[in-house]
């Protein structure tokens, strides 16, 4: 079983990562036997914007979307700037096919300085991660810079981690065969006698 963790903080260290790290922790203490790999999108993000332009990935970008594509369960954390996921965390969602998602199990998490941005997690990460049609952990974790070390954070990460858990264990849904295109033309042809 494959965990991918992607990770979109900035600065280093990264609050972000350190979100994810314990998120992470959290799901393997749950699944001792997962693969985890984590993706550092700061470390991507000049073969993202490259991408972007010319719709080629470069080698470490296609080995960081093959990781999250061809996981079992993700975890997706990003910083909260001006209200949303930092551009960056959507640039590398964008460059991933818009099917490749559909039926992951994943888990969202966001970093912020203020407690008011807590709702970026339910007004742009979830709709993101739905319009992909991946399958989102009910709990979502957000961390303000005055939730490190307070009360409740840990049990958000312990409850979204076994949320994630429940899912990654599951039977994965089918996902949606493409259905051949027979241009209209034709179809109306094979209805005349």
């Amino acid at each position: 079983m494959k965990l991918a963790v992607v990770s979109a903080g900035l600065s280093l260290p990264s609050s972000t990562r350190l979100l994810a790290d314990r998120l992470t922790s959290a799901l393997v203490d749950r699944v001792p036997e997962v693969e985890v790999e984590v993706i550092e999108l700061r470390d991507l993000a000049v073969d993202i914007a490259n991408n972007l332009v010319t719709g080629f990935p470069a080698a470490r970008l296609r080995a960081a979307i093959d990781a999250v594509t061809s996981a079992d369960g993700l975890i997706a954390v990003s910083p909260i700037f001006t209200a949303s996921y930092s551009g960056l965390f959507k640039s590398f969602f964008d460059v991933i096919d818009h099917d490749a998602l559909a039926g992951k199990p994943v888990l969202i998490a966001a970093t912020g300085g203020t407690a008011r941005h807590s709702l970026a997690l339910e007004h742009a990460l979830r709709p993101m991660f739905a319009y992909l049609r991946a399958i989102v952990a009910p709990t979502a974790v957000y961390a303000a810079s005055e939730d490190w070390g307070a009360e409740g954070l840990s049990d958000r990460i312990e409850r979204a981690a076994s949320e994630l858990a429940g899912l990654m264990g599951k039977e994965q849904p089918v996902r949606a065969q493409v259905d051949e295109v027979v241009p209209f033309e034709q179809q109306l042809a094979a209805l005349r006698p």
